[in-house]
């Protein structure tokens, strides 16, 4: 099958970056409602936990349990003679 050609000949597309300068700033982030406010200050007098914050008490119960021994290699296999 014989290649077909345009008029200008083959085509090619070429990838041009834009200049650096060129990138826009990310618009500045709404403020939260005042009743958003005052409930996550309610919130945090509490103690309670705040969406988006760090809590300490979720990482303490989320992280993996290792019980004494669990990845230690036995010296001598029970049973082995010995």
């Amino acid at each position: 099958m014989p290649q077909t050609y345009s008029a200008t000949g083959p085509q090619r597309r070429i990838f041009v970056p834009r200049p650096a300068g060129t990138v826009t700033p990310a618009p500045p982030q709404p403020q939260d409602p005042p009743i958003y406010r005052d409930l996550m200050r309610k919130w945090a007098d509490r103690g309670r936990t705040l969406p988006g914050r760090h809590d300490p008490e979720w990482i303490r119960l989320t992280a993996p349990q290792v019980r004494h021994g669990q990845f230690s290699v036995l010296r001598d296999l029970p049973g082995d003679g010995r």
